[in-house]
């Protein structure tokens, strides 16, 4: 509410000095191609999925295998979906935006199938971090623009399991059979995995982060090759996965997450401090929320998950790491 006789300037942004859209090809610079509006966010995964059939139609036509990456943003933050799915659901912009990703994933699927390509294309679709809840909560609107991470603790820029805890659906007709997995798969897994699948060669000069899970996903097991997962802030390595154990190397500051014994501070705020005395540990299988340490009872823990922490730090000091971002601290 403005006071009576207070005079207010709005601040006009001419749309040439804005957030822009730009494209580029190897070894040619940066152009600009259009102001990115509300309007143009409301419809840009549909231009993507245009983009991206057209290239799978121009390597069809060439006889050229390929690899597309293509990052819908649905359902991101500012969720503004389309003009053909505003009002789509009953639950708000996040839930309209929930059903134009889907609609998007079909159109990609549906495009495979028409070409012909859908029984020799490895389809993945995943998420890279877990939900935005708490923060975005604040802003208001007719409904929570927030999704969930179901039992786990934490939101995106977290360092809990419902902040790097994603579901991921992987498709190969007639050689990945349909059955649901729990065994621990890191996004940096692809790399490797997809690698030997397609009868590639990893580089030998540095580490590899990712582990090659072909086996898991061809069901010639079913627990994979990975026991361990380390999280970072930017950096800072702060917590370690092993097997059902997380275990944090740093405290994270209390906040208002809402979890009965929470530690962490929702979100993009969290931070993170030196711990003083021992590691917290949790079992996140039965206790997914996070809210029992069990440090002190499980000190054995210790041992298998620490021996990962030393060969990393081994590989860092012969490959140093380069800079990390950090969306926690600019």
């Amino acid at each position: 509410m403005i006071p009576q006789g207070r005079q207010t300037k709005s601040l006009d942004i001419p749309l040439d000095k804005g957030p822009q859209i730009v494209e580029a090809k190897r070894g040619e610079p940066i152009k600009t191609v259009k102001p990115y509006t509300a309007e143009v966010r409301r419809e840009i995964d549909g231009e993507l999925v245009d983009r991206g059939v057209d290239f799978i139609k121009r390597q069809k036509a060439a006889g050229k295998p390929f690899f597309l990456y293509l990052p819908i943003s649905r359902t991101h933050f500012p969720n503004l979906p389309s003009k053909r799915f505003e009002g789509a659901s009953r639950i708000g912009q996040f839930g309209d935006s929930l059903m134009e990703g889907d609609a998007i994933a079909g159109r990609m699927l549906d495009a495979l199938q028409e070409l012909g390509l859908a029984q020799d294309t490895i389809v993945v679709f995943a998420s890279d971090n877990g939900p935005q809840g708490e923060v975005v909560r604040e802003f208001g609107g007719d409904m929570p623009d927030m999704g969930s991470p179901g039992p786990f603790r934490g939101e995106l820029g977290d360092v809990s399991e419902g902040s790097i805890r994603t579901a991921a659906l992987i498709r190969w007709p007639g050689r990945i059979q349909p059955r649901a997995s729990y065994a621990m798969f890191s996004i940096m897994d692809f790399f490797p995995t997809f690698a030997r699948l397609a009868g590639g060669k990893l580089p030998d000069d540095r580490p590899i982060d990712g582990v090659d899970q072909s086996d898991l996903l061809l069901g010639r097991n079913d627990a994979g090759r990975r026991e361990h997962l380390l999280t970072f802030v930017g950096p800072d390595l702060v917590a370690a996965r092993w097997k059902q154990f997380r275990m944090y190397f740093a405290d994270v500051a209390p906040g208002r997450s809402g979890w009965g014994g929470a530690n962490l501070l929702p979100g993009t705020g969290t931070t993170a401090a030196p711990m003083n005395g021992y590691s917290k540990v949790f079992n996140i299988e039965s206790d997914p929320r996070e809210e029992h340490n069990i440090g002190t009872q499980y000190e054995w823990v210790s041992g298998p998950t620490l021996r990962v922490v030393e060969e990393y730090m081994g590989s860092v000091r012969r490959y140093p790491n380069p800079p990390a971002a950090n969306i926690t601290r600019f």
